[in-house]
């Protein structure tokens, strides 16, 4: 009898996350499903007739590649922000003592736990009162501001789990802080810095609210969407776009996991 209760409850534990799942992934795959829809203006279920044409559309758009272009080159530049300050702040916390340290490391995380409007009204007051232009450069720092949370929350973890006497034993060795660095802590740190690196960069590429705030009149690839589903023509070009979207988000984000995994098989962990 205990043996079918708890049968019983992992059935019903199975189905109630096989719901979720779906509620979670069934409207990500509609819009793969309308991307191949012939209708411009309607969403019908069924789609009537299925087609590629929107393909080749939105490859030729002009506006589409501008806003991805311009997505990629600031979730690039964000990212790399985000892993050289990310590390540097990881490494302080992690492996020095000193006053205000748990503070320090509070206030790094801070950005990401506040609501993206609140950061966003904030940075583009501080825009203003700075008489600073809005440019890619001004998206660039808002982006970076939650970056670096992804990357230091990445170092710091493994940091804290690779021995400090490995950098003690290399120093007695012989090896001067460049060798050091090069053949003992970035072997050991570098799954968590790539991963890191994956996931601000996926961030960074979707951001909505914070580049509201941020971007001027110029568009990433968001706000494009935005925009074209404001002012709806040729909605399967937007699911299109939505699609590309959920691969470029999607395959760093896998990666990032694959790299991760296996995080307490580093040198010296629990030494």
């Amino acid at each position: 009898m205990p043996f079918d209760r708890q049968k019983r409850a992992s059935l019903g534990l199975t189905i109630a996350a096989g719901c979720g799942l779906a509620f979670l992934h069934l409207p990500i795959l509609l819009i793969f499903v309308y991307a191949f829809t012939t209708e411009e203006k309607s969403y019908r279920w069924p789609p009537p007739d299925l087609t590629v044409k929107w393909f080749s559309v939105t490859w030729n758009r002009p506006d589409v590649w501008e806003a991805l272009g311009l997505s990629v080159q600031v979730a690039a530049i964000s990212t790399a922000v985000a892993m050289i300050l990310g590390t540097l702040c990881a490494a302080a916390v992690a492996r020095t003592k000193f006053f205000g340290r748990e503070t320090i490391s509070l206030l790094v995380i801070l950005p990401i736990a506040l609501p993206g409007i609140i950061t966003g009204i904030a940075l583009r007051s501080a825009f203003n009162i700075a008489d600073i232009p809005f440019s890619i450069w001004t998206i660039i720092l808002g982006h970076a501001t939650f970056c670096v949370v992804v990357v230091y929350n990445n170092a710091v973890a493994r940091f804290r789990r690779t021995s400090g006497s490995l950098i003690e034993a290399s120093m007695d060795l012989g090896a001067n802080g460049f060798q050091t660095l090069r053949h003992v802590i970035l072997p050991n740190i570098g799954t968590a810095l790539l991963a890191g690196g994956m996931l601000a960069f996926a961030l960074s590429f979707d951001e909505v609210i914070v580049t509201t705030f941020t971007a001027g009149q110029q568009a990433t690839l968001p706000i494009w969407m935005l925009e074209e589903l404001v002012r709806p023509r040729q909605r399967p070009v937007t699911n299109v776009v939505a699609m590309v979207v959920v691969l470029v988000t999607f395959l760093p984000i896998l990666g990032a996991y694959y790299l991760t995994r296996d995080g307490d098989r580093v040198a010296g962990h629990g030494k």
